[in-house]
């Protein structure tokens, strides 16, 4: 029987994960957190077979640098993330720091439970690409790989200047992607732009803590 953690801050879906784990004879769920630090704190100590590990936890505490603690002292610990954050990034980020597969929350039971099956064989399940999600009139993937970089950092509060430094761009580049991606979406303004994008999830800033 394979001993199991859930760290999910969402009571709704940390419950919905605990009825999946507990109908099924082959795991024992041993844990079931709101922090991803309490979870890297339990482990110190302590061990189990897999983590549905939630990306952003209690208190905004980052779960995917709780995966990389993790794996650093109990590489054998299978790990999958789950989360509903649609940002490139987040998928990119979960690979790097050591996740063994990820799950979009949108996903239905039958397929986390592959998911969770294949991983503890030794399996890495990643999608290629995050679901497509609409903003404004857009849809997602409609977005260049520049906007992209504009718009995460647009998210961020910061100025056409500050993002041009960032992305060593020059300003009119920076308003040259923006203007773009208005007209695609038929937003109004830029903090518009930034609004429904943080919303849908298409662009998040994930605390280091």
């Amino acid at each position: 029987m394979y001993r199991v953690m859930i760290v999910e801050d969402q009571k709704m879906i940390r419950n919905l994960l605990e009825e999946y784990i507990n109908d099924n004879k082959q795991y024992q769920l041993v844990y079931s957190l709101a922090g991803a630090n309490q979870a890297v704190d339990i482990l110190e100590n302590e061990t189990v077979d897999l983590i549905l590990m939630d990306v952003q936890t209690q208190y905004k505490e980052n779960g995917l640098l709780a995966v990389k603690k993790i794996k650093e002292r109990q590489p054998q610990i299978k790990i999958v993330v789950v989360t509903s954050l649609v940002d490139y990034e987040v998928l990119q980020l979960a690979k790097k720091v050591g996740a063994d597969s990820l799950w979009y929350k949108d996903g239905d039971e039958k397929r986390l439970m592959q998911i969770i099956a294949e991983t503890l064989k030794g399996k890495k399940i990643f999608p290629n690409n995050p679901p497509v999600v609409e903003i404004g009139t857009a849809k997602s993937t409609d977005f260049t790989k520049g906007e992209m970089r504009v718009l995460r950092c647009l998210v961020k509060g910061m100025s056409y200047a500050d993002i041009g430094n960032e992305l060593f761009i020059e300003v009119t580049t920076v308003k040259y992607h923006i203007t773009n991606m208005l007209q695609k979406t038929n937003l109004k303004n830029k903090l518009q732009l930034a609004l429904v994008a943080s919303e849908a999830k298409l662009v998040v800033e994930i605390n280091d803590q």
